[in-house]
């Protein structure tokens, strides 16, 4: 085996060699934390909200008959895709050269054992399986107690990640820590010969950042909309209760995010770009993941909290819609597209709560149909994607390849009638209250219609992998198309 390891005292040193009196020991291999990067726990428990969330009711019952019995429930009811989990493959791969030796290897799990002889079987390194059965749950000292039973004191090796193994390792011949802290293996090695440390991969903060997706925020910039259409955003006190606005649904979108990323962990992995997601690919654990999802949505209510009711309640339906959406609706055809577009315009209206601005049906129109186009425009990129890469129709949605065609009309004829709605508002009296020179804004019309071609033909071309508008804020010519609108807007009304 060769990996960074700590010696007693904590601090970094090669790695030990195995000693003779460990040599022929069996490895006994923990599951969760050691062996795969995640919890089978948790991932049975998100997998059964997903799927049957109306069962989640009776998990206070099973828990009440002890952990093993909830396992055991759970491993019942859900599908684990075993192939596709996030594997400490370092690891894995030492475990597999120390089998082609003839070394013994036990896995020994306090997950439930019909999921752990799934893992065993896809592994082919395990000569036996040690888990809990519905009735004991092998986890710290009876995992200990029956290691010990089986082998002997000090007659077996253990692998391990958590404060739970040091008992165990106190009875093993020799340790082994994967993806433990420093302190961990300094632990460890105080209480048995430490052979190995395989160290967990660092960047949780950029991990975590990345689970927030803080390039998102962008999008609840739309809350400004309403004060910049009716030439408000001078005023101090409106331009702040547009900050809390902003604040609120950066902390709610980003929650969101992160409850959708725990939800679609399955599909995720056999994604060939998201499963490099944080959670789907074990940078971060599930449980932070829980934890982040509470604590961003109060965040969320906090700000809300310094604005008026009817913003609170304009957030409560952004944030139902989003949970509706993660649940079920973004696999119901042509909903899911809608369901896209409401979110980014429900920015738009709420804005103008926040600051009590009224915002004009003008607007909501450009806004549904601009967004419906955009929305479209993520759906036909990911087909395209797929498309490319020969992997067939897209999993976890209800469009096919053949679809392309009538998601592409559909998006782009979307997109064309937001220039209609404009030519329309142009028009119309209410815009000399606005503008100086309403008929400039005739120069806005051409520009948007070119970023709305260029967005469909570079999405068609397989070079739109993304959100559109995340692909926006890394395009140049977009860059320059919404500054060039920005100076026709200020030459519009008057402005030199």
């Amino acid at each position: 085996m060769q990996a960074g390891a700590i010696d007693r005292a904590g601090s970094s040193a090669v790695c030990h060699k195995m000693t003779l009196d460990c040599v022929e020991k069996p490895i006994c291999v923990d599951l969760d934390g050691t062996l795969i990067k995640t919890d089978l726990l948790l991932e049975s428990a998100l997998s059964l909200f997903r799927r049957k969330p109306y069962l989640m009711c009776l998990m206070p019952g099973w828990l009440l008959r002890g952990r093993a019995y909830l396992k055991r429930e759970l491993a019942k009811r859900v599908f684990l895709d075993i192939k596709t989990l996030p594997y400490n493959v370092e690891f894995l791969n030492c475990l597999r050269s120390e089998h082609e030796k003839g070394r013994k290897i036990v896995l020994t799990t306090a997950a439930d054992g019909l999921i752990a002889a799934e893992v065993a079987e896809h592994c082919g390194v395990f000569a036996e399986v040690i888990a809990s059965d519905g009735r004991r749950n092998v986890s710290g000292k009876v995992k200990r107690d029956e290691l010990v039973q089986r082998f002997g004191e000090k007659g077996f090796v253990y692998a391990g990640n958590a404060s739970v193994d040091l008992p165990i390792w106190e009875q093993a011949a020799g340790g082994i820590v994967v993806n433990g802290t420093t302190r961990l293996a300094a632990m460890a090695g105080k209480r048995t010969h430490l052979l190995q440390v395989f160290s967990s991969p660092g960047g949780r903060l950029r991990a975590m950042a990345k689970a927030l997706r803080l390039h998102q925020w962008v999008k609840n910039l739309l809350v400004f909309i309403p004060l910049v259409a009716a030439h408000r955003l001078s005023d101090g006190a409106r331009a702040m209760d547009a900050i809390l606005a902003f604040c609120s649904f950066c902390c709610g979108a980003s929650g969101m995010y992160v409850l959708n990323d725990l939800l679609d962990l399955g599909a995720d992995r056999v994604h060939p770009v998201k499963r490099f997601r944080p959670f789907a690919s074990g940078d971060l654990s599930l449980s932070a993941g829980l934890m982040l999802v509470p604590i961003l949505l109060a965040g969320s209510l906090a700000f809300a909290w310094f604005l008026n009711g009817k913003f609170l309640s304009i957030l409560g339906l952004y944030l139902a819609l989003t949970v509706l959406y993660s649940m079920a609706l973004k696999r119901i055809v042509l909903v899911d597209v809608l369901c896209l577009a409401g979110l980014y315009t429900i920015r738009v209206f709420a804005g103008g709560l926040a600051t009590g601005t009224p915002v004009s049906n003008w607007l909501l129109a450009f806004s549904g149909f601009f967004f419906l186009s955009l929305a479209l425009a993520k759906r036909a990129s990911e087909v395209v994607d797929l498309k490319l890469a020969s992997r067939g129709d897209p999993e976890g949605r209800s469009y096919l390849l053949s679809d392309l065609e009538q998601i592409s009309s559909m998006g782009a004829g979307s997109g064309y009638i937001s220039v209609l709605v404009l030519v329309l508002y142009i028009n119309s009296p209410e815009v000399s209250a606005f503008y100086l020179h309403p008929e400039r804004l005739w120069f806005v019309c051409p520009l948007i219609f070119y970023w709305i071609s260029r967005i469909w033909l570079l999405t068609h071309r397989g070079l739109v992998h993304e959100d559109p508008v995340v692909f926006a804020l890394k395009d140049k010519a977009s860059y320059a198309v919404g500054l060039v609108v920005c100076l026709i807007v200020l030459w519009a009304t008057g402005m030199r």
